[in-house]
């Protein structure tokens, strides 16, 4: 009795997200946890600016515009972010994004504490603030591969999803918490706090200098992580996969009609609609575990983006049962952190160091413009069929699109990651621009 029980722990420990890169690796361990208690500064802020903007105007064009706003930016300066992250000390620039996004949300706070806002600064440092965030994402990300050893680095990244999971769950309920208690801009100003954290982070951690072959930041080295993306086609694949995923399978901008007209639950659905991927995704953080011992990630992902586009479809059939609508999407939201995360221990392993920066901020580009995208593209069949068939519809094109992305990069399927011995040479000999056949 006794070794079952012991082997049933064992088997639950195997499915819980394996928490040694936090026990063992002092650095990540720190910039973890600066970023799960920054993380929820900032999501505080995500959700209080538009509120703040909604009650300063009551038009929803206002909202829009904000995130017209914040996209400009992040398109403008996220490669040239990685291509800076990739030539200097990361643990510096991480310490410069981190002290310069805390000095945006205390100009956020500044305004709200005014009895009269001018609505164009409220942009202003929202354009700001995502410029920074576009730099600060790729160097956070493309940090991890230096602070854990490499047989670590699939767990690195799961505890990572972790931490922002838990991040999208509790920021927002705090915020709304915030706003209604204290108000707008004692909410910044909380944001503003957390950052102490992430700040002295940056501060204790060990200096990330840049490899010794890094190339200056300049077009030419942006144009050599394009040109790595491209003909690294199992990279590549990737991000094309996450694109069919969002563009046709995300649905969040029909959330508010769907709630109002279709289940009649008012704000409250609303609300809870918005929750439930978040809540799924953050159960499936805490259960990825198993993704460490995973050899061909390739096939989970495919496995994951099938069960995010079949999730959605079934959301879109369930017009009658608002519990069952719910389940699907904490489903779907499961389903996509197990593939975001089998996508990123496919990025990561196979990006050399000298081009994790530039890489991952092609992949910051991916994750940002893919859900507006879809956003776009759900309201647009909205528009012209009803929400209903744009949802459902949406899910079966993200599933044509799936099978078309593996005929396209049949390497997906039969993908295996390096074993040990392939682990522990230099990630420059494991992938490079000139190894790899165009």
């Amino acid at each position: 009795m006794a070794l079952k029980g012991s082997t049933r722990r064992q088997r639950l420990r195997g499915l819980l997200v394996d928490l040694e890169p936090v026990k063992r690796d002092r650095d990540f361990r720190l910039l973890w946890l600066g970023q799960l208690v920054g993380g929820v500064g900032r999501q505080v802020t995500v959700v209080v600016l538009p509120l703040e903007l909604w009650q300063l105007t009551h038009n929803p064009l206002a909202i829009g515009l904000l995130a017209i706003v914040q996209l400009v930016p992040i398109l403008i300066f996220a490669l040239g972010g990685g291509a800076v992250a990739d030539a200097v000390d990361r643990r510096k620039l991480l310490l410069v994004t981190q002290i310069c996004l805390a000095s945006t949300s205390a100009a956020l706070a500044c305004l709200a504490f005014m009895p009269a806002p001018p609505l164009v600064g409220f942009y202003g440092v929202a354009f700001v603030a995502a410029g920074i965030g576009a730099v600060d994402q790729p160097t956070r990300s493309s940090a991890i591969p230096r602070l854990v050893p490499r047989e670590r680095l699939k767990a690195a990244i799961a505890v990572n999803w972790l931490s922002f999971q838990t991040v999208a769950v509790v920021g927002p309920v705090l915020g709304g918490v915030l706003a209604a208690v204290a108000g707008v801009a004692w909410a910044f100003v909380f944001d503003v706090a957390t950052f102490t954290a992430s700040i002295a982070a940056a501060l204790l951690i060990s200096p990330i200098p840049p490899h010794p072959d890094a190339a200056r930041p300049s077009f030419r080295s942006v144009g050599e992580g394009l040109r790595f993306a491209r003909a690294k086609q199992i990279v590549l694949a990737t991000f094309v996969i996450d694109l069919d995923a969002m563009i046709f399978g995300m649905p969040s901008s029909l959330f508010p009609q769907l709630a109002l007209t279709v289940f009649n639950v008012g704000t409250a659905g609303y609300g809870l609609l918005n929750a439930a991927p978040a809540f799924g995704a953050l159960v499936g953080s805490a259960l990825t575990g198993w993704t460490s011992h995973v050899r061909r990630p390739g096939r989970g992902v495919a496995v994951a983006v099938a069960g995010w586009g079949a999730a959605i479809v079934a959301f879109g059939l369930l017009a009658d049962s608002f519990p069952l609508a719910l389940l699907c999407l904490a489903v779907a939201g499961g389903a996509d952190v197990i593939s975001a995360v089998l996508r990123a221990t496919i990025t990561q392993t196979e990006t050399p160091d000298r081009l994790q920066g530039r890489v991952m901020s092609i992949h910051t580009l991916v994750v940002t413009s893919g859900p507006r995208l879809g956003d776009a593209e759900a309201a647009a069949v909205s528009a012209i069929a009803g929400p209903q068939f744009s949802v459902i519809s949406g899910g079966v094109l993200c599933l044509v699109g799936l099978a078309a992305a593996l005929r396209l990069f049949p390497q997906v399927m039969s993908y295996e990651v390096p074993s040990r011995e392939q682990a522990s040479e230099p990630a420059d000999t494991i992938a490079t621009p000139e190894t790899v056949p165009h």
